[in-house]
């Protein structure tokens, strides 16, 4: 009896380690891995909101923009020839839809140190060279071009306002052609806002984004 009553504790004590052990795995393998960050949004998400540095020196975050309806996301930079094709119409994109509640963010997301001419002084020569008329942001630290999971420069979000979150709405390319804006034939973000505005459903809510990769540090 005594030497059931000693395998029995031997057997209890097992488990208890075995479990500790997977546990503390687990947990080890959780804070190395975050997957909804490591894959971005999808359509329906509720985006975080940032605080990056604008090309006036000041901070600006999604919940500055108090009376905006919704934001047209849009990672960009100053050297990829797919992005500079866009920025006409990523201009247009905000003197059309600003006023009606949905300004255009856009932030540059590659490292300068691997891309020079996507430095913070180059992206306000640019931006002054081009007219930018919103926000030209620095992903400082490359965080939230990760999070939203773009990829490529240009690359969109469209987010609407709801219940206090921002919701993304539709993700991928401004157009169907970016080499000239007289041959395009399907303009998604342009449709995806004007359906929001409306408050119609998106008839096409992702696309595939044709640009740059971005450019990260090794």
């Amino acid at each position: 009896m005594k030497n059931l009553k000693i395998l029995m504790t031997a057997f209890i004590a097992g488990l208890g380690l075995l479990s500790f052990t997977s546990v503390g795995h687990e947990k080890e393998g959780s804070q190395k891995v975050n997957p909804a960050s490591a894959k971005g949004y999808e359509v329906g998400d509720a985006a975080a909101d940032f605080k990056l540095k604008n090309i006036d020196g000041k901070m600006v975050s999604l919940s500055d923009f108090k009376s905006a309806k919704g934001f047209i996301i849009v990672f960009t930079c100053n050297h990829c020839p797919y992005a500079k094709k866009y920025e006409d119409r990523i201009v247009e994109l905000d003197k059309k839809f600003k006023d009606q509640g949905y300004p255009v963010i856009a932030v540059n997301p590659n490292d300068p140190n691997v891309q020079p001419e996507d430095g913070y002084k180059q992206m306000i020569e640019r931006a002054k060279e081009k007219g930018f008329t919103f926000p030209y942001l620095v992903d400082e630290g490359q965080k939230i071009y990760p999070l939203y999971g773009a990829t490529k420069t240009p690359h969109v979000f469209v987010l609407q306002k709801e219940n206090g979150k921002n919701i993304v709405k539709y993700i991928g390319a401004i157009d169907n052609n970016y080499e000239n804006p007289n041959d395009v034939s399907e303009y998604y973000v342009q449709d995806a806002v004007n359906a929001l505005i409306k408050g119609e459903a998106i008839k096409m809510n992702k696309t595939v984004a044709i640009g740059c990769t971005i450019k990260v540090k090794k």
